[in-house]
C-alpha cells in the first residue's frame, strides 16, 4: 500500500498557486501514480483507469470507474477516491463546481486533441478558464530520492540476473523471437511487475536497427546479438543493453565491440553534476567518429529512467539542460552497420556532485 507522496504534491500544488490556477488535471500514467500511489496503467491515451484532480490546497481527488475504485482506494489512500457515474467529463465537471474551480492547469502533453476540444467546451459552459501545463510534474520527478534510486537499483539486478539466466540457455538455431519471449516469461516468473518496454533481441544483420523487432531468423555462431531488455519493478524500470557473440568472434566483431565500450567509458567520464547533457554525448561521439563510424551512431546517448523508461533528461547532441544529481541516466553508444549487424552496450547511472554510481552490476560487455 503506497499513500500520496506528501512532499512532491505540496511542491506541485505551490507551484499550481504560483501559476494562479485553482487546480490540475493530471492525466499522465506516471504522473498520477507519483502524486498518488495509484499503480492503474492506461490501457491507451484514449483509455484512462484514472484522472488525478489535484486542488490548490487540500487531499487530491482520484476519478475512476467501477473496474478500478477497490484498487484506488486501497492505494490512493491519501485521495479522495470519486467514483464516475456517467462519463468521465461529467464527473470531472461537477467536481470543478464542486470545488468553485475557476481556474483549471491540465496536461497539455498528454491529451488527445478531441478530449482536449471536450474539456474546452465543457469548460466553456461553466465559465473555467483552461490553462495549458507541459512537464510540471516532470520536473519534480527527474531527481529521484534514495528511496527511488533504491528501487530502481533492485529494478537493474533483477533484470541482469534475468539476463544471466537466459544468456546461459542461448545457443545457435534459436530464434530472436523465442528468445525475446524467454526473457519476458522469466521476468513475469521472478516477479517483475511487467517488462518496461518490448524485449530486443536483434541477430546478425537484424542488429543493425537500433529498435529491431524480435524476428523468426536464427541465431547464428559468430555474429553481433543486441539484447535490450528492461523490467518494471514496484513501479520502477530497469534498461540495459548487451551485445553478445556465440563462439568466438572475428577481429573486426571485436573491434566495434572494444570502440563502443570505449565511447561509453568516455562519456562515463564527464558525467557529473552541472555538465551539459550533450558534452557527455559529445565524448562518446567523438570516440566513435574518430574511428570512422561517427555516421553508424545515429541516436542520442541516453536518457532517464524512473517510473518511465523513457523520461527526462535526453542526452543528445542538442540537449543544453544541465545534469542534476539525482539524475537516473543511461548510457548506450552504439554503432550500426547495414548489412552486417550492430554493437550497443547501455549501463544505468545515477548523476552525482562530482561524478555518478553505476548502478549496474553485470560485466559481460568487458569479457573481449
Amino acid at each position: 500500500m503506497i499513500a500520496c507522496l506528501l512532499k512532491p504534491l505540496d511542491k506541485i500544488q505551490h507551484t499550481i498557486r504560483r501559476k494562479r490556477a485553482d487546480a490540475l488535471l493530471v492525466t499522465q500514467p506516471e504522473n498520477r501514480r507519483y502524486l498518488s500511489g495509484y499503480t492503474a496503467t492506461d490501457l491507451s491515451i484514449a483509455e484512462s483507469s484514472g484522472l488525478l484532480l489535484v486542488p490548490r490546497l487540500g487531499s487530491p481527488l482520484l476519478l475512476t470507474d467501477s473496474r478500478y475504485q477497490l484498487q484506488a482506494e486501497q492505494e490512493a489512500t491519501g485521495c479522495e477516491v470519486v467514483l464516475v457515474q456517467d462519463s468521465w467529463l461529467g464527473t470531472l465537471g461537477k467536481l470543478m463546481a464542486r470545488l468553485s474551480i475557476g481556474k483549471l492547469a491540465f496536461e497539455s502533453h498528454y491529451m488527445l486533441y478531441d478530449t482536449a476540444l471536450k474539456l474546452m467546451r465543457m469548460s466553456q459552459k461553466q465559465g473555467v478558464e483552461l490553462i495549458p501545463t507541459s512537464g510540471m510534474i516532470e520536473k519534480l520527478r527527474v531527481r529521484k530520492s534514495p528511496q527511488e534510486i533504491q528501487k530502481i537499483q533492485e529494478s537493474v539486478l533483477l533484470n541482469e540476473s534475468i539476463f544471466k539466466e537466459v544468456l546461459a540457455h542461448l545457443k545457435p538455431g534459436r530464434s530472436e523471437r523465442e528468445v525475446a519471449r524467454e526473457i519476458e516469461a522469466t521476468m513475469m516468473r521472478r516477479g517483475a511487475e511487467a517488462p518496461a518496454f518490448s524485449t530486443i533481441v536483434a541477430a546478425g544483420p537484424n542488429a543493425a536497427s537500433p529498435h529491431a523487432v524480435p524476428t523468426d531468423r536464427f541465431i547464428k555462431r559468430g555474429e553481433t546479438i543486441i539484447i535490450d531488455m528492461g523490467l518494471r519493478l514496484d513501479g520502477y524500470c530497469s534498461d540495459m543493453t548487451r551485445t553478445v557473440v556465440l563462439g568466438t568472434p572475428d577481429k573486426h566483431t571485436v573491434k566495434i565491440i572494444r570502440l563502443v565500450r570505449q565511447a561509453q567509458s568516455a562519456a562515463l567520464k564527464t558525467i557529473k553534476a552541472g555538465i551539459l547533457a550533450r558534452d557527455a554525448d559529445r565524448a562518446a561521439r567523438e570516440v566513435i567518429s574518430r574511428a570512422g563510424y561517427g555516421r553508424n551512431f545515429g541516436h542520442g546517448l541516453g536518457h532517464g529512467v524512473g517510473l518511465a523508461v523513457h523520461e527526462p533528461p535526453s542526452l543528445n547532441r542538442k540537449r543544453r539542460n544541465k545534469l542534476q544529481p539525482g539524475m537516473v541516466v543511461t548510457v548506450e553508444p552504439g554503432i550500426y552497420i547495414p548489412g552486417w549487424g550492430g554493437v550497443r552496450l547501455e549501463n544505468m547511472v545515477v548523476v552525482e556532485e562530482r561524478g555518478y554510481t553505476m548502478l549496474n552490476r553485470d560485466t559481460t560487455f568487458l569479457d573481449l
